[in-house]
């Protein structure tokens, strides 16, 4: 019996995300990027490798940070301009 491991990728990219709160949103893009290469490698995988949940929370979350942090960045200079 072979028990799947999990793919790294997968975890690097929730972490890369979740960091991102606290680092002006510049490793969400890293994030989003390992978590679509990491659910690409879990599809070739034949299901030796698992963490396709944990790769799309890593690119749902990274795209929500950088949605909040563009949000964050260019509303005070919108306001600032009038």
């Amino acid at each position: 019996m072979v028990v799947p491991r999990t793919n790294g990728l997968a975890v690097a990219s929730l972490a890369c995300s979740l960091s991102a709160v606290v680092f002006l949103g510049l490793p969400a893009i890293v994030g989003v990027v390992l978590g679509f290469v990491s659910r690409s490698q879990l599809r070739g995988s034949r299901r030796l490798e698992r963490g396709d949940g944990m790769a799309l929370a890593g690119i749902v979350v990274g795209f929500c940070v950088l949605g909040f942090w563009t949000l964050v960045l260019t509303i005070p200079a919108l306001a600032g301009s009038h």
